[in-house]
């Protein structure tokens, strides 16, 4: 790391400490008094469009991203902001089509929402997923990406006890507080982590020697974010094709993101939280990538991307901005963990315990999710040192998400514009992804001359081999009920009367005109960096 000297000043050791103990207080402080079930794990769907983007933001920007999309950056070149700018089509698609529905429906969970669309088994199989997927994936990435920053100031201490500290800092109020403790932490962390991205950013480019001089000297290639079909990390046909597959899982059905949406006091609340969630993911190109691109002419030997983060922040920042970002940092790992540790929770005590005990009461519901939320900080404990056996914390990511949810996206985008999915091709949709998944995970990844498929196009293949086993099926069976699906169902009827219901609101609060802002902002930015 050439002369970067990872030490901190007393005023950097006590910025972050004012941080610990404000946020761990304000999430103690929202989580005090007694707490029905609504509360714990939905924060009495009372919400507002501020909060839940700022919450969004900060749920999905961990350590893990920070990290991944600076070392990307550098290894690779800024297609890997691909992902983030595709997050706003994704959401405004999200507003369009599937929020009105699935707040109408008043379920606690996806995968809640699911079985009401399919079946038991449906649901039970997709939370199941999610709990692994934010354990094994979400939680014990941003662990490590944390623990790989922090180890560079403790060099002394063991990653795992890194690990456990980080857990339990943002398990503390979790387990205590539920959502409600989340979602108010992370809109402060929203505004901390912000802050510290803009500081990075600016000393990157000043050393660099400017903007001028970054996009001068850098490979022009590197600067572009449609790749040629051949590229080895993100091929323009997997940008068409798999990003939006992944980002449709990421927002529109992973509960640790969705779960926010879900506790809107109203429709416009949620759908003007998705938005504002969008436009705060524009800017991350220039605050979060590009300053990984900055590090090319910086420090061109760097051995591991993973590391590209971490020398910025120590070699550029002086005392006291860096306690500022080593505090960004924290919380950006925090909300991340806190937000997975509730999802989860939520998912073990809705979808399983509430359904194998449907007596329980508000209480006993509370202190099971309570149970559950620790049970998770020991799973992701255990599990984040192994992450260290991948090539790089983004590889790791994206690369699970391709053989794991293409099932899940299959059963909600049929199901929502296709009234004849039933409950048998839910099914056979599931056993084919399973079976397909593993089958091009081992031709593609594990056998002795692999496939060497991108995992983009893997996304997309193993999706469309899904919705024809569900159409498949679903018409070789039984019609669902009209009844039960109907209120699930995006129909061009439901689009004409909200068009009529819209006539008369003010065009600043039409969320339909602010999507359309949304999407041609995202077009200027990715027209330019073409």
């Amino acid at each position: 790391m050439g002369n970067v000297n990872p030490q901190l000043a007393g005023i950097d050791y006590a910025i972050v400490a004012l941080y610990f103990l404000v946020v761990i207080g304000l999430g103690l402080f929202v989580a005090r008094g007694k707490q029905s079930a609504q509360d714990y794990f939905l924060a009495s769907r009372s919400m507002s469009w501020p909060v839940i983007g700022s919450a969004l933001l900060a749920s999905n920007i961990s350590s893990t991203t920070l990290v991944g999309l600076a070392g990307a950056a550098f290894a690779s070149g800024i297609a890997v902001y691909n992902y983030e700018w595709m997050a706003t089509v994704v959401l405004a698609f999200f507003c369009v089509f599937f929020l009105p529905f699935l707040l109408r429906s008043q379920v606690y969970t996806l995968p809640e929402y699911l079985e009401r669309r399919y079946s038991r088994a449906s649901r039970t199989y997709f939370s199941g997923l999610t709990i692994f997927l934010n354990i094994v994936v979400d939680t014990a990435g941003a662990l490590y990406g944390g623990a790989l920053m922090l180890s560079l100031v403790l060099p002394d201490v063991p990653l795992w006890q890194i690990v456990v500290g980080l857990a339990l800092s943002a398990g503390v109020y979790t387990v205590l507080g539920g959502l409600r403790a989340v979602i108010y932490t992370e809109t402060l962390q929203a505004i901390i982590l912000g802050g510290a991205a803009i500081v990075i950013a600016w000393f990157a480019f000043d050393k660099a020697g400017g903007w001028d001089h970054v996009m001068a000297s850098v490979d022009p290639e590197k600067l572009s974010l449609v790749r040629p079909a051949d590229d080895p990390h993100l091929p323009w046909t997997g940008l068409v094709l798999g990003v939006p597959l992944l980002g449709f899982y990421f927002w529109c059905t992973n509960q640790f993101m969705v779960q926010r949406v879900l506790s809107a006091k109203d429709e416009n609340h949620g759908r003007w939280g998705a938005l504002f969630a969008g436009l705060l993911k524009l800017p991350v190109l220039w605050v979060m990538v590009l300053p990984g691109t900055c590090a090319i002419l910086l420090y061109p030997e760097l051995a591991k991307p993973d590391l590209v983060y971490p020398t910025l922040v120590f070699d550029l920042l002086p005392a006291g901005l860096l306690g500022l970002v080593i505090a960004g940092f924290f919380a950006a790992i925090m909300s991340s963990i806190a937000s997975t540790f509730n999802s989860a929770a939520t998912l073990v005590t809705m979808d399983f315990i509430r359904v194998w005990r449907p007596q329980m009461d508000n209480d006993a519901l509370v202190r099971t999710g309570r149970l559950a939320t620790v049970g998770f900080m020991v799973l992701a404990v255990l599990w984040a040192p192994q992450i260290a056996r991948f090539e790089s914390l983004w590889q790791y990511l994206q690369a699970v998400l391709a053989y794991a949810v293409p099932p899940i996206c299959a059963l909600f985008l049929v199901g929502l514009f296709w009234r004849g999915a039933n409950a048998r091709g839910a099914v056979a949709c599931i056993v084919a992804g399973v079976v397909g998944g593993g089958a091009l995970f081992w031709t593609n990844v594990v056998a002795a001359e692999p496939l060497g498929l991108h995992f983009l196009l893997v996304a997309p293949l193993l999706f469309v081999f899904c919705v024809v086993v569900l159409v498949t099926v679903s018409l070789l069976s039984p019609a669902p009920a009209k009844d039960g699906v109907d209120a699930m169902l995006w129909t061009p009827d439901f689009f004409r009367a909200e068009t009529r219901a819209l006539a008369g609101v003010p065009a600043w609060q039409n969320y339909r005109l602010q999507a359309v802002a949304l999407l041609v902002l995202t077009a200027a930015i990715v027209w330019v960096f073409r």
